[in-house]
This record gives structure tokens, C-alpha cells and sequence, in this order.
């Protein structure tokens, strides 16, 4: 059995409906990254950063997964496949992926101020303002703010080393390390790329295929050539 390695970004999850951070209308065009996603702001301004990631949570919530999502959860019916996500939504879970890897944390999550191992799950999308961790530290939304290390990274680059098929899906590849990730690919393996914009691949030399389209309706479509191919 073959083993898949998908790579998804904000676009699979922007077509449930969910707001990109880098496009014109995304949300660093309402908040200033400085503000809600930086250690700095969270000891400045807890309240502004803990209600920032509330509203993400609710956003989650009235979502759900997509066209792509599904399709790449249905994959593993015929692919041994593993997720690497940059979101920080659960969509992919919620679509019956059941092997995924979030680099930059998960909302479903807080965690201790102190000890960034004790990770406790969150029901509901509130996050109260003085809730403790059982060290006594205040919680923090399970996110990797900008300016913190990517904890998970070792492990997807092992993960993306033993892929036999790549899929890139609906990311920009700009954002790193996370976007390194392409470069442990072994260099004969497959690369597919599915986005309607341009992300720039220049740098990559594997064989490479282009899917000019959006997640929801792309990652079908691809879904149903690696079947075709792969099985």
C-alpha cells in the first residue's frame, strides 16, 4: 500500500468557509499579527488574545469539513495516508482522517503558560479568561504564535521523507519552516499541487503536477487520478 503524504494550508479550509490570514480580505486585515498571535501580545494583552481565538473557535464550530476535506479522508480506504496540516481547525478530523499531524497547534486545545507539554483538550469554543492548567499556570490557546518554535516539525519532516506521493494542498508555501517540508521528499517521489493561485514551486525538482483549482473541487479530482493510477 502506497503511502500519501498531504500537506494542507488555509485554502482546503477556506472553502468551508473559513478566513485565510494572507489574502486581501483575510484576517491580518483585521487584526495586526503584533496584537493576537506573539508571546508579547499575549503578556500584554491576554484579554484581546484569548477573545481573538474564541472568535476562531466559534468560526470552527459553525463550519464544516468540505469536498476536499472528504476526499482525502476517503483516500485511506485504498492509501496508507498521513496529514500535515499548518491549520489549526479540526476539519480534517471532523471529515474521518484519522492520522493528522497540526504543525502550528490546534484550537481544540489549551495549554499551560508554563510547561508547553501539558496540553488539556476544550469543549466548546470559550476559552475563560483565568482558566488554570493542574500546574497552576494560566492556559494559553495550543497555538505556535509567531516568533515560537514549531514543535511538530521533526516529526513531519520524517513523515514527508517516507512518502511515496506528495499532495500540496491550498498553501502558499511561504510560511516556514513549515514550507520546507517539501525539500524531504525524496527527489524521484511524486509532487501534486492543488491551488487556484501560482504558489512558487521553482525550487522544487521533483516530477511535479499542477491541479489549477480550489480544494473542494481539486482534491477530488486528484483523488480519483491517484486511484486510477496508484491502485
Amino acid at each position: 500500500m502506497k503511502k500519501i503524504v498531504v500537506f494542507t494550508g488555509a485554502g482546503v479550509s477556506a472553502d468551508s468557509g473559513l478566513a485565510t490570514f494572507r489574502d486581501a480580505d483575510g484576517l491580518w486585515a483585521e487584526y495586526r499579527i503584533e496584537d493576537v498571535c506573539t508571546p508579547e501580545a499575549l503578556a500584554r494583552n491576554r484579554a484581546l488574545v484569548v477573545e481573538f481565538y474564541n472568535k476562531r473557535r466559534r468560526e470552527m464550530l459553525d463550519a464544516g469539513p468540505n469536498a476536499g476535506h472528504r476526499a482525502i479522508a476517503a483516500l485511506e480506504e485504498r492509501f496508507e495516508i498521513e496529514v500535515i496540516t499548518q491549520n489549526v481547525d479540526d476539519l480534517h478530523e471532523r471529515a474521518g482522517s484519522t492520522r493528522v499531524l497540526h504543525l502550528h497547534g490546534e484550537l481544540t486545545c489549551l495549554r499551560s503558560e508554563r510547561d508547553a507539554e501539558l496540553i488539556v483538550p476544550l469543549d466548546g469554543w470559550e476559552q475563560p479568561l483565568d482558566a488554570r492548567a493542574s500546574d497552576g499556570a494560566l492556559l494559553r490557546p495550543h497555538i505556535v504564535f509567531f516568533g515560537e518554535a514549531v514543535p511538530m516539525f521533526d516529526r513531519a519532516a520524517r513523515i514527508a521523507a517516507e512518502a511515496d506521493i506528495m499532495v500540496v494542498v491550498g498553501t502558499s508555501l511561504a510560511v516556514y519552516p513549515a514550507a520546507s517540508l517539501v525539500r524531504y521528499v525524496r527527489p524521484e517521489i511524486p509532487i501534486f499541487v492543488v491551488d487556484p493561485g501560482r504558489p512558487d514551486t521553482s525550487w522544487i525538482r521533483n516530477p511535479l503536477t499542477f491541479i489549477h483549482k480550489r480544494a473542494a473541487d481539486g482534491v477530488p479530482e486528484l483523488a480519483a487520478m491517484l486511484q486510477k493510477t496508484y491502485v
